[in-house]
């Protein structure tokens, strides 16, 4: 009867306080009603007080005061502590929320009410310190959580699970430090798991330690604006979704994870909503991500991957393996796309040094129409024969079925490779390793190319087109630039060096019945012999071929019989020194070969300019050669 006097007395003071509020506390839940919204609070049976909806049984109540302190509505505080937590709800959703907790454990559900009718998105903030301890969020409406100031460990699962359904925006709360970690051994998908959208903002900090799952999961899509993300473990990836994952600003941080840095999912193979593209874009902000396992990629998609801006430091360390599921091998990939790779801008820096390693590896096409690359692949070949895995096969892999070898390279496309734009520099060091591989059609229009590689700097597996661009390209044991179709040169600027003979600078598969077609462009061609345009080629200008050596840091021009210099090139700093001249091959070029590296012979120079059957002067460093234009071999 006391308690019943004490409800009716504080619920008559709090109408002459208006600008008080109204606490009502049960257990480590206190319901905070501003005077002014309280209203009529309804007094049923002794049993029973109902405020804002929200009905509250008389023996549940631990207390009731009136205080000054402000309310933000739809707002719902949580401030962990070791052993408990105290959880603060604004009045206006006090019906819409219902709260339990157990000494830092909180769970709390969202009522299927909450929408845009009732009180609208509701925001929890988190803070305070608890070494085990937990967030649960159920409902199935959009909610925000803030991060602020918040340390917490999980013995049990996941200190952050949603069990929410729709979109998540996480709010990391500017100037804050927070951290996450979670149990070993548990269920949990991810140190912070998400079962709707998750959309990472803020301009706080958070560090992650995952010692189950990922770092980082969500069932459907993430998004990151801003904030700054550390994952510093993760027995699995380090974030993991569905649909997409879009970064537009912030820092994000993965290192010591179990498998990839991120990766993302279809959501579902046979229904799929528009946005459930599984795909990675990278607009803006910077990625740092080292991933050490065997086959692991810094960024996974199972659809494509385009970067419009940002900076991306991406590094692989792990070598190849065996897959018997799809029964081929795999290899470790800074950047890898089950459907397409589309750079726009940014910058990328991009190392893979494991067996068969790879900078950026897709399926479909690849499209780079702006932006700086840098990629370094020092790894071998990884190979699986008659059951044995081996990670830095050295014999000949000529008669290895593709499924059963992975080369290192700079840049892998199942499609065609197209460059319209930016610069790509390319340096691969691994036996059979090759910079720039298109198993379809390469075409490149425009931009700053440049490889340095062990095996063919450029090859296709169809024709090739140079239309435009600055070209410079060096391979120490193939071909330059190496087209198992038509080789097409229509401008730009090339400087294309090859190994010694059977090797060239340009290789048209003239064994197969393909040529060179050039009509324009300034070409600088080295090598043991390069491959020369057919008589049927349709070839319009001319060339002109010599065994003068290219030596490192020569310059080398073609002058007419007037005195006019047409073009000039300088001979790349680390090409071979050895100075010896290798006699043109029979035939041109073709796929395959090995010989050694150095500076060569067959000389092949052509630019606007020249005329078919006149002569021209060739000086490379201080040697000279007169030669004899022509269109045709």
């Amino acid at each position: 009867m006391r308690k019943s006097a004490a409800i009716i007395a504080m619920a008559l003071s709090v109408t002459a306080a208006m600008a008080q509020t109204l606490n009502v506390a049960v257990g480590n839940v206190t319901y905070a009603f501003p005077a002014a919204q309280a209203g009529d609070m309804t007094y049923t049976g002794a049993t029973t007080l109902t405020i804002l909806g929200r009905d509250f049984a008389i023996a549940e109540v631990d207390r009731i005061y009136v205080d000054a302190s402000e309310v933000k509505d739809n707002t719902v505080k949580v401030t962990m502590a070791e052993g408990q937590a105290k959880v603060t709800v604004a009045g206006n959703i006090a019906q819409y929320v219902t709260p339990t907790v157990t000494g830092a454990y909180v769970s709390i559900d969202q009522s299927s009410a909450v929408g845009d009718d009732t009180c609208g998105e509701i925001t929890y903030n988190l803070s305070g310190k608890a070494s085990d301890g937990q967030f649960t969020l159920g409902g199935s409406y959009k909610a925000t959580v803030e991060l602020n100031g918040l340390t917490l460990g999980c013995a049990t699962g996941a200190p952050i699970n949603i069990t929410n359904t729709k979109r998540i925006e996480m709010s990391v709360k500017k100037g804050t430090t927070n951290s996450l970690s979670d149990c070993a051994d548990g269920s949990q998908k991810g140190c912070i798991a998400c079962k709707g959208h998750l959309e990472l903002k803020g301009n706080g900090s958070l560090t992650i330690d995952a010692n189950t799952g990922h770092g980082i999961y969500a069932k459907e899509y993430i998004e990151m604006k801003n904030c700054t993300i550390e994952v510093l473990n993760a027995v699995k990836d380090g974030v993991n979704c569905n649909q997409y994952f879009l970064m537009e600003s912030g820092s994000l941080t993965i290192a010591n994870v179990g498998d990839d840095a991120v990766q993302v999912s279809f959501k579902d193979d046979t229904d799929r909503e528009a946005e459930d593209t599984g795909s990675i874009t990278i607009a803006g902000g910077t990625i740092t991500a080292t991933v050490e396992a065997t086959a692991a990629k810094c960024l996974k998609a199972d659809g494509c991957v385009t970067v419009t801006g940002g900076t991306l430091t991406l590094t692989t360390t792990g070598g190849g393996k065996w897959d018997a599921d799809d029964v081929k091998t795999k290899a470790s990939t800074c950047i890898s796309a089950d459907e397409n790779i589309t750079i726009d801008g940014g910058v990328l820096l991009l190392t893979s040094t494991g067996s068969g390693g790879k900078g950026m590896s897709c399926d479909g096409e690849f499209v780079m129409n702006g932006g700086d690359v840098t990629i370094s692949t020092s790894g071998g070949v990884f190979v699986y024969q008659n059951g044995v895995e081996y990670p830095n096969y050295t014999g000949s892999t000529d008669r290895i079925a593709s499924d059963y070898k992975s080369s290192a390279k700079g840049v892998k496309a199942d499609g065609n490779v197209t460059i319209n734009g930016g610069t790509i520099n390319v340096t691969t060091t691994g036996n059979g390793s090759e910079g720039i591989e298109s198993k379809a059609v390469l075409t490149i229009n425009d931009g700053t190319v440049v490889v340095n590689s062990r095996d063919d700097a450029i090859n296709s597996s169809s024709h090739m087109h140079i239309n435009g661009g600055d070209i410079t390209v060096v391979a120490t044991g193939n071909d330059g630039l190496d087209a198992n179709g038509n080789l097409y040169i229509s401008g730009g600027t090339i400087r294309a060096f090859g190994a010694g003979s059977p090797e060239c600078g340009l290789d048209a598969n003239e064994e197969q019945g393909y040529t060179v077609v050039i009509s324009g462009g300034e070409v600088l061609a080295v090598g043991g012999g390069n491959s020369v345009p057919s008589a049927s080629s349709g070839s319009t200008q001319p060339y002109v071929t010599t065994t003068l050596s290219a030596k490192a840091g020569n310059t080398v021009s073609i002058i007419s019989s007037g005195g006019t210099t047409l073009a000039t090139f300088t001979v790349p700093s680390n090409y071979g020194t050895s100075g010896t001249s290798y006699a043109r091959r029979p035939g041109g070029g073709g796929p395959g070969g090995g010989g050694p590296g150095g500076s060569g012979g067959g000389m092949l120079i052509t630019c606007p300019g020249l005329v078919s059957e006149q002569s021209y002067t060739v000086t490379s460093g201080t040697s000279t050669a007169t030669v004899t234009a022509r269109t045709t071999k």
